[in-house]
């Protein structure tokens, strides 16, 4: 395991590797605080704005596209300039789309905000990991990327709970002045971590050499074969993210209240699982590990839609949902750490392209399956479809053989 020092040229300083954790768990939690967060208002939000479904679900798309695109210029910018300046810009500006979110008069300028909100936590999702890979390498950085979804996957657990509850005393435009604030809370937090990424380990050429960077990247197959594990693997979540909403309280009738309750039990299965992915990345490592979470995974999606086309009651689809979106915190850390094993200087490159692929899929894939509208089967069939391919995916990942080395 590598380490860098507690203070780096970059200043900042962690207190403690504890400190550091939960630093940077805070700042891995972009993407569900910019999703989940405003999730129990999207039906409000729907009506207020006088939209449909699909543009209110775009909302969602356009963040997570957001997501995906920011990574890519962020990550290879940072394995340039180093991780800590980029972080601390990027946070920031999350911070003041949220802010401006709540401040728009019509759904198409939500729309162009929101992409800019994905863009702004592209940045703090991608140096993250960045840092992560800077800091750690092997299984003790599968470990790590275990330790770190525990700590990010309260996020799911308190934001759509938080939302829900800020229902009751504000507006959907409420919720997204209480993401800006939270988006200072971890302006906060980014400014107590020092830099990873050392001058002397930079990539210090031009635009051509990052270009270089990025398709020797593109091309590693150890990088892209887990990369597309962790993105079909949590496309299923991204697609109970989108239609969940709207299929349990539309089509199950809870409450924005009571779907708050069940969103946060399903993210409890994240961090459960997680934890759980810590202890079995030293046992059996992160292959074996990642084969186990998919295979949950599949089993959850079977039942799913077994509950959905057999059964009219919410407790058929509850308990699958709830193995599907925890399988996330096997999947996770363990696709990331094999991705990112062989990546050195080109780390927040790495970063970068597996971000992208994760979210992009997440963006695209759930508005393309509800075009003919959002209903259980719709949901259920397209989780199914994720999974099966997630497990396609991990036939090269076995193939590869052995554990990464330590």
């Amino acid at each position: 395991m590598r380490s860098t020092s507690e203070a780096g040229p970059g200043g900042g300083r962690a207190r403690s590797p504890l400190g550091r954790l939960l630093a940077l768990g805070g700042l891995s939690t972009f993407g569900p605080l910019s999703l989940d967060l405003y999730l129990p208002a999207l039906p409000r939000l729907t009506a207020d704005l006088r939209t449909s479904e699909a543009l209110a679900q775009l909302t969602m798309s356009l963040c997570m596209i957001g997501l995906a695109a920011g990574q890519l210029p962020a990550g290879p910018f940072s394995d340039r300039v180093g991780r800590r300046r980029p972080l601390l810009a990027g946070t920031a500006l999350f911070a003041i789309t949220s802010v401006s979110c709540a401040l728009a008069p019509s759904v198409e300028v939500l729309l162009v905000v929101r992409l800019l909100n994905g863009m702004a936590g592209a940045i703090g999702l991608v140096v993250a990991r960045a840092m992560v890979r800077d800091l750690y390498s092997g299984d003790a950085a599968a470990r790590m990327f275990s330790l770190l979804m525990v700590v990010s996957g309260s996020a799911p657990v308190i934001a759509p709970l938080l939302g829900s509850q800020l229902l009751r005393v504000t507006d959907w435009r409420g919720v997204f002045v209480a993401l800006g604030v939270i988006g200072l809370g971890l302006l906060l937090a980014a400014s107590t971590l020092p830099e990873t990424l050392p001058p002397e380990r930079r990539h210090v050429g031009g635009f051509a050499d990052t270009g270089r960077a990025l398709r020797a990247v593109v091309h590693d197959r150890t990088l892209l074969a887990p990369a597309l594990v962790l993105a079909l693997g949590c496309c299923g979540m991204f697609v109970y993210i989108a239609m969940g909403s709207f299929v349990l309280q539309g089509g199950y009738g809870l409450s924005a209240q009571a779907y708050g309750v069940m969103f946060a039990v399903n993210a409890t299965g994240i961090v459960l699982a997680s934890r759980l992915s810590a202890l079995l990345a030293g046992w059996i490592g992160p292959r074996r590990t990642l084969a186990l979470a998919v295979a949950i995974a599949v089993a959850g999606a079977v039942a799913l839609l077994a509950g959905v086309l057999l059964s009219r009651s919410v407790w058929a689809v509850l308990p699958p949902l709830f193995l599907v979106v925890a399988s996330v915190g096997l999947i996770m850390p363990n696709a990331t750490a094999l991705a990112l094993a062989n990546q050195g200087r080109a780390a927040g490159t790495a970063s970068a392209v597996l971000g992208l692929l994760q979210f992009a899929l997440g963006a695209l894939v759930p508005p393309l399956a509800s075009l003919g509208g959002v209903t259980p089967v719709v949901m259920g069939t397209t989780i199914l479809a994720t999974a099966v391919a997630a497990a396609l995916a991990t036939v090269p990942v076995l193939r590869a053989g052995g554990r990464p080395s330590r």
